[in-house]
């Protein structure tokens, strides 16, 4: 079977903030979907949300949520996932509001410590998914 490259992008109106750059929100390889990294912009506003940490995690895990949705998937299909904290001061704080994000196994992760993020974000994650046949 060839591999057909797909790439997708999604207008905010779909419940997915714009791009903040030149890329696509996701790229589906055969079985694998790989998902650019979200920031905690809300698609609505199209601001990043104020509070701290734990808000612009949730709404990066919102972000994700509605990207992968539109491929019948949900944050369980995860299959890695790359975390970059602005503060890796932030770590324990960010892994007691991360753990709950699944209802089943926890994927392979990685979690970096950055200088800086985009638009002034604590926080960004990307996906890498298994699509079920």
């Amino acid at each position: 079977m060839q591999k057909k490259k797909e790439s997708f992008s999604f207008k905010a109106s779909s419940g997915v903030p714009p791009q903040v750059g030149p890329f696509s929100h996701a790229t589906r390889w055969g079985d694998l979907l790989f998902v650019t990294g979200q920031m905690p912009t809300d698609p609505n506003t199209g601001k990043v949300v104020d509070g701290g940490l734990i808000p612009q995690s949730i709404q990066v895990k919102k972000n994700l949520e509605a990207v992968v949705a539109h491929f019948g998937l949900t944050l369980d299909d995860a299959l890695m996932v790359r975390v970059y904290l602005e503060s890796f001061d932030d770590y324990d704080e960010f892994n007691d509001c991360y753990k709950t994000w699944f209802t089943k196994e926890l994927p392979s992760r990685t979690c970096v410590g950055v200088h800086g993020l985009a638009v002034g974000a604590l926080v960004e994650i990307d996906l890498i998914l298994g699509i079920p046949n």
